[in-house]
């Protein structure tokens, strides 16, 4: 099988050749930039380490890299910032070079930190020294929303615009605002299938709870859920009217060429979710079905939810809603152990991830301690396709280069 025959099988609920692999294809199934700089050092390779994701710190993995880890799908986004004067030099926080878009221009305070500001002077994001992530520093609305609905409508992009998820987004949409950027867009993506045989993915966003979270900051808007749901409400509707017409010109540039879209939209923490199902249900499901829904109509695309937490309690809504995949299958959280999932959901959803414990084994154990654990999940989630294999979210800048080395290659090894 080639690649996308690979993925395509799994995702379809079939048995494919071998266990399709994933690194990089997603900001949340990639690899830090220290850790990517680590492993190309370990390899004695000198390619550059390329953060294409400046928030996360996410390096885009080596071609070379690719082709030695069995990778069989490909971010479209790394179709963008193909020339050298598009990135500019950066240290890492362990004293290491990378390079990062050269439009990302933070500035180093006295204190050592790293600082964002928006064009009007706001702080919107900082990274302190020895730090690896920028965080949220602004949050337009946390001191309540515009009164009434024409209000927050005339306020909305703006808000949006400070913040950093936005404001600091990665290719392709670093490249949005240009002209015939979906024209552009599909000509590239085109390009990259007609030039190799990996399954392609667009990153589409489309976030429904973690806007309100961006907006509001993660305390405001619990509360709101339950206290102030006329407000979330035409919220919602605001940010369905933007994720639809983005979703509509995606759909119509490269449907026909990309195999997966990714959405996201972080729903449980550990212990369990954010809110109760009876809420989840009154205010988002009709909105994701919504999305899913289209995509489906209009494309030949297969929709990827990307939420961590512990959500095993909403999955057969996600599945009803139209989620064929979710990710990053969060095992280490209340109900989400792999067996309980598989056993009652293998046959109607994907898991794309799930396939380490990134928490103690990845980054702490031994290659053979990393080994006898992806074997165990493989053969778990593995069996009868419905399985991409993917670390629980991004590998860690703590994680040793000979750890990743040996997940793979377990992988590789692996016989369904």
């Amino acid at each position: 099988m080639t690649s996308r025959e690979r993925i395509q099988a799994s995702l379809n609920h079939k048995t494919p050749d071998r266990v399709p692999i994933d690194l990089g294809s997603t900001p949340s199934s990639g690899i830090s930039a220290v850790a990517h700089n680590n492993l190309m050092n370990h390899l004695n390779w000198d390619s550059p380490t390329l953060i294409y994701d400046v928030v996360q710190q996410l390096a885009q993995p080596d071609n070379k890299l690719v082709d030695l880890l069995g990778i069989d799908i490909l971010d479209i986004g790394r179709t963008y910032n193909k020339y050298p004067m598009e990135w500019s030099p950066v240290k890492l926080s362990n004293g290491n070079q990378a390079w990062h878009p050269s439009w990302f221009k933070p500035v180093q305070n006295e204190r050592g930190n790293w600082n964002v500001h928006h064009e009007d002077g706001e702080l919107i994001a900082t990274m302190p020294e020895g730090a690896t992530f920028y965080d949220q520093t602004f949050f337009p609305w946390a001191d309540g929303y515009p009164q009434g609905r024409k209000a927050m409508e005339e306020a909305l992009d703006e808000a949006m615009d400070h913040v950093l998820w936005s404001k600091l987004v990665h290719s392709p949409w670093d490249h949005s605002g240009e002209d015939n950027f979906y024209s552009d867009l599909r000509a590239k993506t085109l390009h990259l299938r007609e030039n190799s045989d990996k399954a392609l993915l667009v990153v589409n966003g489309c976030n429904l709870f973690e806007w309100g979270t961006f907006l509001r900051r993660m305390d405001n808007f619990l509360m709101d859920l339950y206290i102030d749901q006329d407000n979330v409400a035409i919220l919602l509707e605001l940010l369905m009217e933007r994720h639809m017409d983005g979703l509509k010109k995606t759909c119509d540039a490269v449907g026909d060429v990309v195999d997966v879209i990714r959405f996201g939209d972080d729903l449980g923490m550990d212990s369990g979710p954010f809110m109760g199902l009876d809420v989840y249900r009154d205010l988002f499901h009709d909105h994701r079905s919504q999305l899913c829904s289209y995509v489906h109509n209009n494309s030949s695309m297969k929709t990827f939810l990307h939420t961590c937490g512990s959500m095993y309690q909403y999955i057969p809504s996600l599945i009803e809603e139209g989620i064929d995949i979710i990710n990053p299958v969060q095992t280490n959280c209340l109900n989400m152990e792999p067996e309980k999932l598989k056993n009652e959901f293998g046959n109607e959803i994907v898991f794309w991830g799930g396939g380490m414990d990134p928490r103690a084994i990845l980054n702490c154990g031994s290659p053979e301690d990393v080994r006898k654990e992806t074997r165990r999940r493989l053969e778990i989630f593995a069996p009868a396709g419905g399985f991409v294999f993917n670390n629980i979210h991004n590998i860690m800048p703590d994680v040793p280069p000979e750890n990743i080395l040996a997940m793979f290659d377990e992988v590789q090894k692996f016989k369904l």
